[in-house]
């Protein structure tokens, strides 16, 4: 680490972690009772993509209006974002475990009211509700995970959140399937959320608060007791030990009162540098696209070309399996390859493969199936009124055809070969019905292409690039980087901007794609992932194998991170250990 003494390479963090379930089965519990809150955050994130697709059908007003679609998605992102900078104040004031349990209230609320919506205006007041649970267990369940962990398998540790957050996303979309043909089919999608939320609070009852946090509370002994249970008898009293002293010392600096002087929060040196490079991560991961993704993943699958609904969440199952076993890469080379080299591989594969995604995109809307007559067939009273008033109707595609708008048309393909000219026509549900019973697609969102198979792998590619580092990355360094103190309260901050940033995304993403095209939209953000990649390089330190109290004294002594790539420094006595070693291998 800059600044500070650097461990030698631990090979061994991985298999330390999987070797607590015989060995300290109490730390692994801790960790994924936390870590449930990461199965909410995915769950939620994944089932609106697949739960929206039949909300449109139900509603038609949403199906019409995009700003409408865009608001059910994204004012769950609103609710994040006030639920993750309460959760910042609720962590210091009352603790990491109250946090999770407030958390589990809101978002079993929230799916009660989603699953019982009569319209577009209560579903969102639900999604609000569910918002707010997620943005708190967001920042805290990591947080939590973090300070109840030993410092060399913590990276692990933490990602098993990340983890548990892309199997929920996996989990919600075999939900969704298997609700495609019940009757109530997002209702049952939406609902279905209360349980994991139930199951956790449930757990985390009979769990004890943060050592750390009991620490900065002066209960002294009640921290002892769960550090004991943590951490190797031999270590235990170094760790105690070293948590006394970093607190000690902030409350010389700081006092003891319960306020926090945002001004002296950022004129503090080592807290401004971790905002930075926190609060930056988490704004680049939101703005690489990656929620695009999960909450559009059917819709985007449809732009590419796949018409049917149940096509399209089966082909997202398979984006959402990459990103589960993304996250198992990340717990796997969290603890060896390091948190900030593990960054930049993610963001180097994030930009190649928005790249593809774009050309991809770009060839897909630039050769779209031409619009025929639909003279002489049952469909020649159906023909959408902008094709047939047209004075270049000839010139008219399919992209043409679904951008039409009064009224609004689809795309009923050719029964012989979908890529072969089809024809134009008013979209409503019979026309609809007319077009699947004379064996041919219906297409409202994307057109038939011979590239959607390249599209899908473009976004496996994608996925497999950004879930191991950028997915998990970001939270570990934000649970590592602050002073116990400002702990929380930073957290909070960070978890708000990624909130933030999310919104923004979430919010523009449908309308970006019909403002510019999908293609210019992933190329944008391939854009983004190259200045995120410099900016890991310049401000995000190395803290991989540090205890946290050391975090502070590395950001301390080096303003910006750069030189991640100089040689380790061994700690004191290994080189002259190795010397002497040498030494008596040569006979000397």
């Amino acid at each position: 680490m800059e600044g500070g003494v650097h461990p030698l390479p631990d090979t061994s963090a991985f298999r330390d972690c999987f070797a607590l379930t015989w060995k300290n089965p109490y730390v692994l519990r801790l960790a994924f009772s936390a870590g449930i809150g990461g199965l909410l955050f995915g769950y939620d994130t994944g089932v609106i993509s697949g739960a929206l697709l039949y909300i449109r059908d139900d509603f038609k007003a949403v199906d019409r209006h995009t700003v409408l679609q865009e608001s059910i998605v994204s004012m769950a992102v609103a609710g994040a974002i006030i639920g993750a900078a309460v959760g910042g104040w609720a962590n210091d004031r009352h603790g990491r475990r109250s946090a999770l349990l407030a958390a589990d209230f809101l978002f079993f609320i929230g799916a009660v009211i989603m699953a019982a919506s009569p319209g577009p205006a209560t579903l969102i007041v639900g999604r609000v509700f569910v918002g707010l649970g997620v943005g708190m267990a967001s920042m805290t369940s990591p947080l939590y995970i973090s300070e109840a962990s030993p410092a060399k398998i913590r990276g692990a540790l933490v990602s098993t959140n990340n983890f548990l957050i892309t199997f929920g996303q996996f989990l919600s979309y075999l939900i969704n399937l298997a609700f495609t043909k019940v009757p109530g089919t997002w209702r049952w999608m939406l609902g279905v959320a209360g349980l994991p939320a139930l199951l956790q609070f449930s757990l985390m009852i009979f769990l004890p608060e943060s050592p750390r946090w009991l620490f900065r509370k002066g209960r002294e002994e009640e921290a002892k007791a769960i550090l004991r249970k943590i951490y190797p008898a031999e270590d235990v009293e170094t760790e105690i030990q070293d948590l006394k002293d970093s607190i000690d010392k902030e409350i010389r600096e700081e006092g003891t009162s319960e306020k926090i002087n945002f001004r002296k929060l950022w004129q503090t040196k080592t807290v401004r540098r971790g905002l930075i490079a926190g609060v930056g991560l988490q704004v680049f991961q939101q703005f690489v696209g990656i929620n695009t993704v999960m909450y559009y993943s059917p819709t985007i699958v449809q732009l590419a070309g796949f018409a049917s609904n149940q096509t399209a969440l089966l082909l997202s199952l398979v984006t959402a399996g990459l990103n589960a076993f993304g996250s198992i890469l990340s717990i796997y080379f969290i603890d060896r390859t390091g948190r900030k080299k593990l960054l930049l591989i993610s963001l180097f594969g994030v930009a190649v493969s928005l790249g593809l995604l774009a050309g991809i995109f770009h060839q897909t809307t630039t050769h779209s199936p031409m619009v025929t007559v639909a003279s002489g067939t049952k469909f020649s009273n159906m023909t959408c009124p902008d094709y047939g008033s047209a004075a270049n109707s000839a010139s008219w595609d399919c992209m043409k055809c679904l951008k039409a708008s009064h009224p609004d048309c689809g795309f009923c393909s050719a029964a012989s070969d979908k890529l072969l000219p089809g024809v134009c026509l008013v979209s409503d549900d019979t026309v609809k019905d007319l077009c699947h019973g004379d064996s041919r697609e219906w297409y409202t969102r994307g057109c038939p292409s011979k590239f959607g198979w390249l599209a899908l792998i473009g976004l496996g590619l994608y996925i497999i690039s950004f879930s191991p580092g950028m997915g998990t990355a970001p939270w570990i360094v934000n649970s590592e980087i602050y002073p116990l103190r400002f702990r929380g309260v930073c957290g909070g901050i960070a978890a708000t901007a990624n909130w933030i940033s999310n919104l923004i995304v979430a919010q523009t993403f449908l309308s970006l794609t019909e403002a510019i095209g999908t293609d210019m939209t992933f190329l944008l953000f391939g854009i983004v992932s190259v200045v995120g990649f410099f900016f890991v390089i310049v401000f995000v330190p190395e803290t991989k194998g540090l205890p946290i109290e050391e975090v502070e004294k590395m950001l301390e002594l080096r303003p910006l991170q750069y030189k991640f790539w100089e040689k380790k420094k061994r700690p004191e006595g290994t080189m002259e250990e190795e010397e002497k070693l040498d030494k008596k291998n040569q006979g000397v």
